[in-house]
């Protein structure tokens, strides 16, 4: 019997000494071809990173208009077209050398860069994975010149053509064309999931940019797209360039700083959100010496900063911009620049972090809550959706759920908890139906109305058409907040709180809610002033109301607000200007409005936007002093929302006084220790008698039509808040 020679396990294996050895790799350069792909690799990443590239030769070119137009996510077309100042038709034929550019000459000049491109690599990288076409006119040109390049190089459009530069008319700027990008790169190709997520960075990055550079006008589109996915104009502020791209609901809520050091040689502004706002993760815009760049370290701080502010789950919007001494900063140390090293960045993180600090502190007393629960625990949604209620047929889940029978439920009836025995159905009687009923309670008109004649039209209607109200109406259905609408639409009117701050109660489900109706009333207004656009009815003045006095009439009343800007306005001409603009418009309101204005400069009526409710008077000077500076009359969209905006705030009720509270007599029922009321602390008649009329309007007029028609959008959610949760409760009284 044989035994195994080969060594036991562990042990360590010598080399074969008798086999040859390889012969040793002789070092040899790469080829210009792999080398030119390899760094154009490290450079243009994917689509996003090559429009990076060509923005800021844009915005280096001295350009004050961008268009992007983007084809399949950049793969299939990438398009940037600027109103720079072009290049010299001589420096086409080395435009997409490696290393050839304008704004470095020697190495020493990188410790003072001022511009975005330095290197001169980011054309040349594209032409070696993207077939390139650069089409561009200086100002001292006759005409445009369009080259086209490969690996570097000029090539001609078509075999057996010139390669040289052709002329072409154009506009003075620069057009780049990028088309098929990373077509000879097929494994780079393949990693790119979906096109959308691909446009949805380059939205991204524009935005960016569109936030930063003043005076620069951005565009984005999609190619065969009417529509631009971003699009700001150059004469944009930094707070209206970040509404444009992020929302009104973040741009109401920014608050804005400015830092210095000489020590660390660097100045800092930033716009950042308060308290009041949080989203799902950090935006941070950070751009450190014009550059757009990511600092993990900037990061990670600021979010520190705002952990003691925001809640659990809550991450802040921070536009930063770091101006830091150039020769503190390293901006060579990536190849897509997306990084800069630069000296003290702790001392100089530290000081913007403590700006941040103060800033939120002197801002966190007015601080706003969005409440969810009552209780703590697990997490539940802002409110549960509503389903149609049914008297008389409750389930053995949710009160809030009535519906009928449901044909897969189980043929018992499961008894009902106690919790959900409440009335959640506006049918069902209410306690104030026993109490003596008022003449107008079953009806919409006030005493005070009976004086008016009411007159009935046979005019048909008329359907609106425009563009601009159609697209003013997409808006707000864009803007709708699901749940909050079927809590509006579902409702029961409980009362009103508090006519000063304007607050009222409603019930929706199991869930009590405090409502702003001021607010409530502003948004459903001016729905109404959308929908019945052009078809309103008209409140007629028995006696035509002079301009001048009505507008003088406001220009008192802004006086006495602010007596120490009064004298710097000349009132006079402000009462001319306005009065000159409603009569040259008066054809346009009588016909979209009802507003009729005369030529004398009398105004007849004003539109009707609810039968049953008329609006304070009072109100009117101020409402048409206002159509003056705060209506855009020479542009469509925005003169109609502008003036329905201001059309609903005439028609919002306005803010009481506080109702006297009754006197008491101590010398009453002593024993009992408590008093006997009295008496009640005289209140104004007409004051008495308004907020009688307007109880009476937000309860059987204003809310039953907003529980009919209201559109609630996001920004109401604002205006809302959960005060009383009865499951909540029972679990309160369940654990005691």
């Amino acid at each position: 019997m044989e035994l195994d020679s080969s060594p036991p396990r562990g042990t360590k294996r010598k080399g074969d000494d008798s086999l040859p050895l390889p012969a040793p790799r002789r070092i040899k350069a790469l080829s210009q071809d792999v080398v030119n792909k390899i760094a154009a690799g490290e450079i243009i990443v994917a689509p996003v990173h090559a429009l990076k590239e060509l923005i800021e030769n844009a915005v280096d070119a001295g350009s004050t208009a961008l268009e992007v137009v983007v084809k399949d996510g950049g793969l299939k077309l990438l398009q940037i077209k600027d109103n720079g100042h072009g290049i010299d038709k001589e420096d086409l034929p080395i435009l997409c050398e490696r290393f050839t550019t304008s704004k470095l000459k020697a190495f020493e000049d990188l410790s003072s860069i001022g511009t975005y491109g330095f290197r001169g690599e980011a054309l040349a990288s594209i032409s070696h994975i993207a077939h390139l076409t650069v089409t561009t006119r200086t100002k001292e040109s006759s005409c445009a010149w369009r080259a086209q390049y490969a690996d570097g190089k000029l090539t001609s459009p078509k075999p057996g053509q010139s390669a040289d530069p052709k002329p072409i008319a154009g506009q003075p700027g620069t057009q780049i064309t990028v088309e098929d990008l990373f077509y000879n790169v097929p494994s780079r190709r393949r990693a790119f999931r979906s096109a959308s997520e691909e446009y949805a960075k380059i939205l991204e990055l524009v935005g960016k940019c569109a936030v930063h550079c003043l005076g620069v006008s951005f565009s984005c589109k999609k190619h065969g797209d009417n529509s631009s996915g971003v699009s700001v104009p150059a004469n944009a502020s930094i707070i209206d360039r970040i509404r444009v791209i992020h929302g009104s609901a973040l741009a109401n809520e920014l608050v804005n700083f400015k830092a210095e050091n000489e020590r660390w040689g660097f100045k800092c502004e930033a716009w950042i959100s308060n308290a009041n706002y949080s989203s799902k993760k950090t935006t941070l815009l950070l751009f450190i010496n014009h550059r757009v760049v990511e600092s993990a370290a900037i990061k990670k701080s600021v979010e520190q900063t705002y952990g003691t502010f925001l809640p659990k789950g809550g991450h802040p919007f921070v536009y930063l911009s770091l101006d830091i001494e150039p020769q503190r900063v390293d901006v060579n140390v990536h190849p897509t620049k997306r990084e800069v090293h630069f000296l003290n960045e702790d001392e100089i993180i530290a000081i913007i972090c403590d700006e941040v600090r103060d800033s939120l502190s002197k801002v966190d007393t007015s601080r706003s809550f969005m409440t969810q629960s009552l209780l703590l625990g697990p997490k539940v949604p802002f409110a549960t959706p509503m389903k149609q209620t049914t008297p008389g047929t409750p389930d053995a889940g949710d009160s809030s759920d009535r519906s009928g029978p449901n044909p897969r439920s189980k043929p018992f009836t499961k008894k009902p908890y106690e919790n959900n025995l409440i009335r959640t159905d506006a049918s069902a009687r209410k306690i104030t139906s026993m109490l003596k009923p008022h003449p107008s309670r079953d009806g919409n008109v006030d005493e005070d109305d009976e004086d008016m004649e009411i007159q009935y039209g046979n005019r048909d209607a008329v359907i609106c058409k425009l563009q601009s109200i159609r697209e003013l109406r997409d808006e707000v259905r864009d803007n709708m907040h699901n749940e909050l609408t079927e809590i509006v639409s579902t409702h029961t009117f409980v009362g009103v709180v508090d006519e000063q701050k304007r607050i009222a109660a409603i019930q929706g489900g199991v869930k009590l809610f405090l409502v702003d109706y001021g607010m409530l009333c502003n948004e459903y207004f001016y729905q109404v002033g959308l929908t019945d656009f052009g078809n309103f009815g008209a409140i007629r003045f028995s006696t035509p109301l002079p301009l001048d006095e009505i507008l003088r009439i406001a220009v008192d009343q802004e006086k006495k607000n602010a007596p120490e800007t009064a004298d710097e306005i000349d009132w006079d001409e402000v009462i001319e200007a306005v009065k000159a603009q409603m009569i040259k418009s008066s054809r346009m309101l009588k016909e979209y409005f009802s507003m009729e204005v005369t030529a004398e400069g009398e105004l007849c009526s004003i539109p009707l936007l609810i039968k049953g409710y008329t609006p304070s008077l009072a109100k009117l000077p101020q409402f048409l002093l206002r159509l003056g500076p705060h209506v855009n009359w020479f542009e469509e969209k925005g003169c109609f929302q502008a003036f329905l905006r201001e059309l609903a705030s005439f028609y919002v009720p306005e803010s009481l006084p506080v109702a006297p509270t009754p006197i008491t007599n101590p010398e009453d029922d002593i024993g009992k220790g408590k008093g006997k009321e009295k008496s009640t602390a005289a209140e104004d008649p007409d004051i008495a008698l308004r907020r009688q009329k307007v109880r009476r309007a937000i309860e059987y007029v204003i809310f039953p039509a907003c529980k009919a028609r209201l559109v609630a959008t996001k920004g109401l959610l604002k205006g809302v808040m959960e005060i009383a949760n009865l499951k909540g409760l029972y679990r309160v009284f369940e654990r005691c």
